[in-house]
């Protein structure tokens, strides 16, 4: 995957997040992210990483994200790690 294809999956989650009243302040408390910061960091690579952590936390939040996108659930780990600063870690 490209880092260009990447982004725009990720602004997807963006979106996606910023729509549900349930997740949204959970991501915004656990990042300490306002509501301004979030709206000027919709290309920010980290924020964009950091959104796909959050979503990529709970398996449930991977699905739902992923049928609302009709994105292949298996798939978006990979969307983090084409993401400019979202690659593997390797701690070995």
């Amino acid at each position: 995957m490209n880092p260009q294809a990447a982004q725009t999956i990720a602004i997807q989650a963006l979106g996606w997040l910023v729509g549900n009243d349930e997740l949204l302040p959970a991501f915004m408390g656990s990042t300490g992210i306002d509501a301004e910061a979030l709206k000027s960091g919709v290309e920010d690579p980290s924020l964009l990483v950091s959104v796909l952590d959050f979503i990529l936390m709970e398996d449930q939040w991977v699905l739902d994200y992923c049928d609302f996108a009709g994105f292949d659930p298996h798939k978006l780990q990979s969307v983090r790690y084409a993401l400019p600063g979202g690659e593997m870690v390797n701690w070995t």
